[in-house]
């Protein structure tokens, strides 16, 4: 099955975990950010093909999506559908 957002998600994987940041660094960049606990508190995960995650908010049921990267592990940049 080919899919048509590979190369755009590779590269952008490349760029977040090729100089990981730290959360105090991430929040200036992209405002808020969730550790692995406050993600599940807020969102219900839906999916996600690496490094983005398909989300619904808990608060409003807003679906959207965030961003991760690997180490440390982070959640950010929130874009509603």
């Amino acid at each position: 099955m080919h899919d048509d957002t590979e190369a755009a998600r590779r590269q952008r994987l490349a760029e977040i975990n090729g100089e990981p940041k730290e959360r105090a660094e991430l929040e200036v960049i992209y405002g808020e950010v969730f550790d692995t606990r406050q993600l599940a508190s807020a969102f219900i995960v839906l999916g996600f093909a690496a490094p983005f995650i398909a989300v619904k908010r808990k608060s409003d049921g807003l679906r959207g999506s965030l961003e991760f990267q690997a180490a440390p592990r982070y959640y950010f940049n929130f874009v509603a559908d």
